[in-house]
């Protein structure tokens, strides 16, 4: 195996991916001069344990949430900024003004990845996406295809299987967000090389859906297809009653029972937009949105 640019669509599993690819200082040996020595941890022992080769810092994190949203806006530009920030902050944390401007600076951090990418390609580099069917994986894949359709980089390719089988259980898999830092190594057997004609023909299909360009991007029967703004509310309709529930717990039953890999600020925004309709009632409010009690109105 030899170090590569990973590239991932989601802050966890980028997160990860560096826990992955990261060296620690494991010990100091003791004489006329003390010498360091840098290596990596020791992994579980466990199956498919295991590191990634190479640092941190080559690990590139995409997280635009292409799922989402007007896909024919830059990603670079004003209206992916705010949806970001929409999205990640709507008042769960409370008044928390220092969190507030690490939210906003979030759309900012990608878009740089997004141009530490391209110097990287440009400089040759070989470059190896993580990605799985998750919506805005599978979004952030088919739209970094178009990208790459420019260079002649080596692009490799590491799509998250359905289950794995171990000795005595079958692991489930949505997004790689779900892996722990120390499993990653386990699906290199999972690598695959992309051709010209592959990266073509995953271009062609974020370039139909950037001319649909529906509010969402859903995985239906194994295709990304774009659905109607509310195409996840029936989820929101199943958990909620007219006994009041703190919305936090309403969210979390949706995301336990339905592994849809939506992200909980998705349903608590559409939350919000029922309340504004008078479609559901706000019991007991609350600084922070996600500890008010709900029901329906």
């Amino acid at each position: 195996m030899k170090d590569m640019i990973e590239v991932l669509f989601g802050e966890s599993e980028a997160g990860s991916m560096k826990v992955a690819k990261s060296t620690v200082i494991s010990g100091i040996t003791r004489g006329p001069v003390a010498v360091w020595t840098a290596g990596r941890k020791k992994a579980p022992d466990k199956e498919y344990a295991g590191w990634v080769p190479g640092t941190a810092g080559e690990v590139i994190c995409l997280g635009f949430m292409l799922d989402i949203g007007d896909i024919r806006e830059p990603v670079e530009g004003a209206y992916r900024k705010d949806l970001i920030y929409s999205m990640y902050a709507q008042d769960q944390w409370g008044q928390d003004d220092e969190m507030d401007m690490e939210l906003k600076k979030m759309a900012d951090f990608y878009v740089e990845e997004k141009q530490r990418l391209e110097k990287y390609l440009e400089d040759g580099e070989s470059v190896r996406i993580w990605y799985s069917d998750a919506p805005y994986s599978r979004c952030g894949f088919y739209s970094l295809c178009r990208m790459l359709r420019k260079f002649d980089n080596d692009i490799y390719a590491v799509k998250l299987p359905e289950h794995r089988v171990s000795t005595d259980s079958i692991t489930v898999y949505q997004n790689w967000g779900e892996i722990a830092a120390e499993e990653f190594a386990g699906f290199l057997d999972c690598e695959k090389k992309l051709s010209d004609e592959e990266i073509r023909m995953y271009a062609a299909r974020w370039y139909e859906l950037v001319e649909d360009n529906s509010p969402l991007r859903a995985i239906v029967n194994g295709e990304v297809i774009g659905v109607p703004e509310d195409f996840y509310d029936f989820l929101i309709w199943k958990e909620l009653r007219k006994e009041p529930i703190k919305e936090a717990r309403l969210i979390g039953n949706i995301l336990g029972r339905r592994r849809l890999s939506i992200g909980d600020w998705w349903y608590a925004g559409r939350i919000e937009h029922f309340i504004r309709q008078g479609r559901i009632k706000v019991v007991e409010d609350s600084e922070k949105k996600y500890a008010r009690k709900i029901c329906l109105a």
